[in-house]
């Protein structure tokens, strides 16, 4: 059976609800498009995890939302983002969007002075990836 792409939806999945503001974000870009949102409320909170755990998380879900027929998927935490995101776009064919480049990008952009707050959860501090992202958009 084939799909037609424009009524297939694209994927969102978080540790919970937090990434329902992405999915608002996204909404008033794309308001027609319909939208697989899959929070993972059971296994929450993510940030004391092990990185092979979010992984595999993270997989797991993604292979969730492909049943569904999606055309895309937006890992929709930064937690997720920072521990899989790579291994995603790799296992899987569909493209795979994390959140925290653009955060980074509209972060630097609207600094004046290019010192950049983040609150974030354990795994993603310790895993150092916003001081990477915002050296490289900073340069």
């Amino acid at each position: 059976m084939r799909y037609n792409v424009n009524e297939q939806p694209t994927g969102f999945l978080d540790s919970g609800l937090g990434g329902l503001s992405v999915v608002k974000e996204f909404k008033k870009i794309l308001p027609q498009e319909n939208i697989e949102y899959f929070a993972d409320n059971q296994r929450q909170p993510y940030g004391k995890k092990s990185k092979n755990d979010l992984i595999n998380y993270t997989l797991q879900i993604i292979n969730f939302l492909i049943k569904k027929r999606i055309k895309a998927c937006v890992i929709a935490c930064n937690t997720a983002t920072a521990a899989s995101l790579k291994q995603a776009r790799e296992y899987f064919t569909i493209p795979i969007i994390g959140v925290i480049q653009r955060a980074v990008q509209e972060a630097v952009q609207k600094s004046l002075n290019k010192r950049i707050g983040v609150i974030a959860t354990e795994f993603t501090t310790k895993n150092k990836i916003y001081p990477k992202e915002i050296k490289k958009n900073c340069s």
